[in-house]
């Protein structure tokens, strides 16, 4: 039997929580935030162990398309191991027992500014659900990596997916975080970390897991609540009128003022240096070269001078 089970209605009750905890906001909606994200995690997949999450979740697609059905958006997969795992440009992705491995099955339905932040949610999720469950203080590091002292906690990665019958669009967003695993490749040993780890004691995997899925309900609803007030020109609820989910993604993150390597895949090909500077208001990140010039990149990945991860 699987171990790690988190329920649906346990998400659905633990996202409703967030209309307690939230500051009274004249802008926007937690009730309608609510609404818009409660779909996230009405299925729940739990297995024991599979290969890969995100080929398991375009299997079900796939079979729902050829049977006449729609596949529930929101629906997520779980699995206690996964043994094919990988990360971004295929790098292996080490899924032992004790960490929350997985994919959320999102159809893709938002406009293309709203699609360009769903890479946001998954990291800012994780932040907020390691800071209330462990109280420890996860940061982003742009797009959605997640670090704790430095060393990487978390990782996701988001593949889109057209289905073969009707065409229909699906993001998938995959997510590896590292809860009760103590135990690392020896490439990555010493710059990956779980919450075993630092804490010295294990964590309820489900209940992680229940609070991880009930924050990435609360993010992606804003992105529907966000996209209903442009579409009514109302504006963005964020401040100054930035989006409101760029206003959380900065508030958990310690990139700006970085001076950092860049590179599309900076592991194997770094591209340069820079000192970063702000976002863009699609989320790109605003580098400043040492000319003094700047530029902005919407993909690719960052490292930070100095530090380990």
């Amino acid at each position: 039997m699987a171990v790690n089970r988190p329920d649906p209605r346990a998400v659905l009750r633990r996202l409703q929580l967030e209309l307690s905890v939230q500051e009274p906001h004249t802008l926007y909606d937690p009730r309608a935030i609510v609404r818009y994200g409660s779909y996230v995690g009405t299925v729940i997949e739990s297995h024991e162990q599979l290969p890969r999450a995100m080929d398991h979740a375009r299997g079900l697609i796939a079979a729902a398309a050829r049977n006449g059905k729609s596949m529930v958006s929101g629906t997520v997969i779980i699995a206690d191991t996964l043994s094919q795992c990988k990360g971004r440009f295929s790098r292996s992705w080490h899924a032992p027992h004790g960490g929350a491995w997985g994919c959320m099955i999102f159809a893709n339905t938002l406009l293309p500014q709203g699609r360009s932040f769903i890479s946001l949610t998954a990291g800012v999720a994780c932040c907020e659900a390691v800071r209330e469950v462990a109280g420890v203080n996860g940061q982003v590091r742009w797009v959605n990596d997640v670090l704790v002292e430095g060393r990487k906690l978390a990782g996701f990665l988001v593949e889109s997916y057209t289905e073969p019958v009707h065409g229909e669009e699906f993001a998938l967003v995959g997510f590896g975080i590292n809860v009760n695993n103590t135990q690392f490749p020896e490439e990555i040993e010493g710059t990956a970390t779980s919450l075993r780890l630092l804490l010295g004691r294990n964590t309820d995997l489900s209940e992680f897991t229940t609070v991880f899925l009930a924050k990435l309900a609360w993010n992606i609803g804003i992105l529907h609540h966000e996209e209903a007030r442009d579409l009514k020109e109302e504006g963005f609820s964020g401040r100054q009128g930035r989006h409101l989910l760029l206003d959380r993604w900065l508030a958990l993150s310690d990139t700006l003022g970085k001076r950092v390597i860049f590179g599309f895949d900076v592991i194997t090909a770094p591209q340069y240096q820079a000192e970063v500077v702000g976002l863009d208001t699609s989320g790109g990140l605003i580098l400043r070269l040492a000319d003094g010039t700047t530029t902005v990149e919407h993909s690719g990945e960052i490292r930070y001078l100095g530090q380990v991860g």
